[in-house]
């Protein structure tokens, strides 16, 4: 059809022409495993379970899901060399997810459901990297809404409803990603912000607790990315791509 053709001339002039893509939130693939966020200016590791695939293994790592405690996932993000094998490049400087407070001054620990705190649902802000990848670079919905009402949407699939072993081989750009919490940044010396996966909620939690850990690098690292390989939000982009969640 007309409006398929240039919905796709549009993605292809995005693509191709100088990433310009100011307008619209993007995950980019580098290629390599490495995704590129336009709006965080912020690099991804494609594999979101990293660790494991390379079974990695240190004090506070369970060497059977990848889950470690706090400590630990720190210190892999920190001493992580990604061989990028697509540019024959090795890339230190990572880091886990950040979890800056979304008022942009200091956290706010009072629960609620409408991303207004540091501690709820639905946080959309871009100081919370796990949570703008969930809502949205991944355009998932949480389990419950802005005003606390269980959605029954929430998860991978859209009807809240998740894998059995909570691994999501691919979705979006994304792969390997684990429907349960991820480590953030630490809130202090006994505790951590997690980023949770499944239900689209963000709390802190005893650093001791073992959950997964998603390196991110600052800035994009690779210079160009796989042609056609681009994951675009917002809503005049979504009506003329014709993208609709499943």
């Amino acid at each position: 059809m007309k409006f398929k053709n240039s919905a796709q001339s549009i993605a292809a002039a995005l693509v191709f022409g100088g990433l310009s893509f100011s307008a619209e939130a993007a995950l980019v693939d580098m290629g390599g495993g490495l995704l590129y966020d336009n709006i965080l200016d912020v690099t991804w590791l494609q594999d979101a379970n990293y660790a494991h695939t390379t079974g990695y293994s240190a004090t506070g790592v369970d060497t059977t899901t990848g889950r470690m405690t706090w400590d630990a996932a720190n210190t892999w993000a920190t001493n992580l060399v990604y061989h990028d094998s697509v540019r024959n490049v090795d890339y230190g400087g990572w880091q886990l997810a950040s979890a800056l407070p979304v008022n942009g001054v200091s956290y706010n620990m009072t629960r609620a459901f409408d991303g207004s705190t540091d501690n709820g649902f639905n946080i959309t802000s871009q100081n919370s990297m796990l949570m703008y990848m969930l809502y949205v670079n991944l355009g998932l919905i949480g389990v419950v809404d802005t005003s606390g009402n269980f959605t029954y949407h929430d998860g991978p699939y859209g009807n809240g409803t998740y894998p059995a072993n909570f691994n999501v081989p691919v979705i979006g750009l994304v792969h390997d990603l684990m429907t349960k919490p991820y480590w953030s940044s630490e809130y202090d010396a006994t505790t951590a912000f997690i980023g949770n996966m499944s239900g689209g909620g963000q709390a802190t939690n005893p650093k001791t607790n073992q959950y997964f850990a998603w390196a991110v690098h600052q800035g994009n690292i690779a210079a160009v990315p796989v042609p056609g390989a681009v994951w675009l939000f917002g809503t005049g982009l979504l009506g003329l791509l014709g993208l609709r969640r499943k």
